[in-house]
């Protein structure tokens, strides 16, 4: 029997603002950055952080969960969010999300684990530059400046009334990953080419 199932490419959720995002960069004459990240595959880890898991797990992905609040640690191309005493949010390329689970549940083995691929319910907005911080400032209640929230930190916080996770990337210059729900993430993406006719 011929296989009729319809192949659909896929589509990011910012893909309709794309051009937008590309001309604020354009024209803030390098004080920002707005680009959509899509796809990047993000999975979601529940386990006891004093338990025999939680080291395994690290060293079966050569990264150890970081355990302090509001930190993230990378290694390579794969980055560790914690989220709560118990949960982490792993984020790496996309496509990688199988080899993840299957490496995090075999590190596991008979411990109790939760592993969950979230990678389509975000998406990611990467908003670096210069003036990166204060456009967030403008709607973020967090203290945003780099000795409050510095390289690799990160929280689950409001962007213009939007929940989000924000990310302070460790690379030089890397700004910021602000990771939305694809449900909201068009209205985001307004949010922040509005607030970004300040720098234009």
């Amino acid at each position: 029997m011929a296989d009729t199932a319809l192949t659909v490419p896929l589509r990011s959720p910012l893909s309709h603002v794309a051009d937008r995002l590309a001309a604020a960069t354009r024209t803030s004459a390098g004080a920002i950055r707005l680009a959509e990240l899509p796809f990047l595959t993000q999975i979601n880890v529940r386990l006891d952080a004093k338990g025999a898991a939680a080291e395994a797990v690290g060293l079966a992905l050569d990264l150890p969960l970081p355990l302090q609040p509001n930190t993230a640690v990378r290694a390579g191309e794969l980055t560790a969010l914690w989220l709560g005493p118990d949960e982490w949010l792993l984020v790496c390329p996309p496509g990688g999300g199988r080899d993840l689970e299957s490496r995090i549940r075999e590190a596991a083995g008979d411990e109790p684990v939760s592993v969950t691929d979230v990678s389509a319910q975000r998406t990611t907005l990467l908003v670096t530059g210069p003036r990166a911080r204060d456009l967030l400032a403008h709607g973020c209640p967090l203290d945003l400046h780099p000795r409050a929230f510095g390289a690799g930190r990160c929280a689950q916080t409001t962007l213009g009334r939007t929940q989000i996770v924000l990310v302070a990337r460790d690379e030089p210059r890397a700004g910021f990953w602000v990771m939305v729900r694809s449900s909201f993430a068009g209205y985001l993406a307004d949010w922040l080419l509005d607030a970004a006719t300040e720098y234009i």
